[in-house]
């Protein structure tokens, strides 16, 4: 009896064993079969990506300049001291006419020695000292005065006029607000003409942005003092700004 019990418990036994091997092999392969139908290419889910593309023009509202002062003296400390010398009369005669502390920025100050190269190897002459100063210009009325006060004081390089807005986020925001509008429309009519429907958008990323203009100014490289202080105003026209924002979206359809 007791040997009885034991062959239908080994039967028992490997009937299950058998049963989970034969039902894991059907899982496997029909795993198999499933990964590879939907990894034929007319079961990838199927995308469109469309483009759109705006712009928004806007007033500047700030001009930014760059002043350079560069001396050459025999010693670093008389370097130092003739550039430091002239860069104050610059922010004075620039704070004069109306522009804030806050706008204004030393941005670069290189210190460096200068040598004359011969046949015979080379000589040291002295030191160079270039301070760029960098003005944020708020009242356009003004910026012709600065350059012109600027080289008047001493300034030997002057450039980089740009003008610009200072809070950029709202114009960024309406052009990029058509340019998802111009996306939208192309994406309905190109999946209407090829006979698709939309699912839903899947992706979404930016292009670029232009929120600057500059104008090319330059005065008084090499000319004398009394050349910069007698010649005119210059004029300049701060214009508008375009700003361009592209998108891509990338849309699911069937």
């Amino acid at each position: 009896m007791a040997q009885e019990i034991k062959k239908i418990e080994f039967s028992d036994r490997v009937f299950i064993l058998t049963a989970v091997l034969i039902a894991g092999v059907v899982i496997y392969f029909a795993g198999q079969m499933m990964y590879q139908y939907s990894s034929l290419p007319q079961n990838y889910p199927q995308e469109i990506t469309v483009t759109g593309e705006d712009k928004v023009y806007v007033k500047p509202d700030i001009a930014k300049v760059d002043l350079g002062v560069k001396t050459e003296e025999k010693t670093s400390q008389d370097a130092v001291n003739k550039n430091n010398e002239i860069a104050n009369r610059i922010i004075k005669a620039v704070k004069d006419l109306g522009v804030d502390e806050k706008d204004i920025q030393t941005t670069s100050y290189n210190l460096s020695a200068v040598y004359d190269y011969t046949e015979r190897g080379r000589n040291f002459v002295g030191y160079s000292l270039n301070q760029q100063i960098t003005v944020k210009i708020r009242n356009f009325d003004i910026v012709g005065d600065v350059l012109d006060k600027a080289t008047a004081e001493g300034a030997n390089s002057v450039g980089d006029l740009q003008f610009t807005i200072e809070d950029p986020e709202k114009a960024k925001a309406d052009a990029r607000a058509k340019a998802i509008e111009n996306a939208k429309e192309k994406a309905l009519v190109l999946t209407k003409q090829a006979g698709l429907k939309i699912v839903k958008l899947s992706n979404i990323s930016e292009g670029y942005y232009s929120p600057s203009t500059n104008v090319m100014y330059a005065k008084g490289m090499g000319a004398s003092a009394v050349d910069m202080q007698e010649s005119a105003v210059p004029s300049i026209q701060s214009g508008q700004l375009e700003i361009t924002s592209t998108v891509y979206l990338t849309y699911r359809v069937k």
